[in-house]
């Protein structure tokens, strides 16, 4: 077949290209009309995936969207100003057309309260600081401290590696965490202090959720008088009075 008589076969013909272009602009017209009229515009934030308190910030953040049409939605912008709050690890949107705009929010979990001098802050799992707490009234959480002169700001993570191991194994201890008093990790030794006055030895900061597993069904068998009880092998716990022997301070000699 001759290219000429091909190319009359399979181009369009020129009704079917008006038609086509046509089509094409009502769509687009339509789209235009979508995005500048308020025939789909926001008047409802439909907040899901978090509490009522952080629903209620996400909902301020995004404050200035409400009227603005989902049509024309600039999805990116959006999800930076959710994330930025020191409340949240992710989110993600929908458009529930005609006029809703639905958020899911992936938000920080609460481990412990970090503690410099008399300033309190909450920490999430991650080691975000969540944000500072009064003076009064502080969560029932265990209490990780650092040192005044750590600079500790709200919606960042913790500076101090310690401090974020800490926070991190607390949150990881589930119900466990309401028998600790404090946590801290130092010299590569993980230490739970029970509000009983018993030293949890953990060890290094892996299988945290077995060893706490571990810890949790042996303190109803400890001997009387215990003051610590070590788990850094979970398969061969040690209990016994003074300095755990894992964190006695280690001494040399010169021969």
């Amino acid at each position: 077949m001759h290219p000429r008589e091909w190319l009359a076969r399979v181009a369009p013909s020129g009704r079917s290209l008006a038609v086509g272009l046509g089509m094409l602009a009502v769509a687009l017209g339509a789209y235009l009309i979508a995005r500048e009229t308020a025939l789909f515009s926001i008047d409802r934030l439909e907040v899901r995936g978090t509490s009522p308190r952080v629903a209620g910030q996400v909902r301020q953040a995004l404050a200035s969207v409400a009227g603005s049409s989902l049509v024309g939605l600039d999805g990116s912008a959006l999800l930076q100003k959710v994330d930025a709050l020191p409340t949240v690890v992710s989110a993600s949107y929908d458009r529930a057309f005609p006029h809703t705009l639905r958020i899911t929010v992936v938000p920080e979990q609460p481990a412990a309260v970090l503690r410099s001098g008399p300033v309190s802050w909450l920490v999430s799992t991650r080691g975000r600081v969540i944000e500072r707490l009064p003076l009064h009234g502080l969560p029932r959480a265990p209490r990780v401290w650092v040192s005044t002169r750590t600079p500790v700001r709200v919606g960042e993570e913790l500076t101090t590696a310690g401090a974020a191991v800490a926070a991190h194994a607390a949150g990881l201890s589930g119900r466990f965490a309401a028998r600790v008093a404090s946590a801290s990790f130092a010299n590569g030794t993980l230490v739970f202090r029970l509000r009983s006055g018993l030293e949890v030895v953990l060890g290094d900061p892996g299988d945290i959720k077995l060893k706490v597993a571990v810890a949790a069904r042996l303190l109803a068998k400890l001997p009387p008088g215990s003051t610590f009880l070590d788990v850094t092998l979970p398969g061969r716990p040690v209990s016994g009075t003074g300095a755990p022997p894992s964190l006695a301070p280690q001494s040399s000699s010169r021969g």
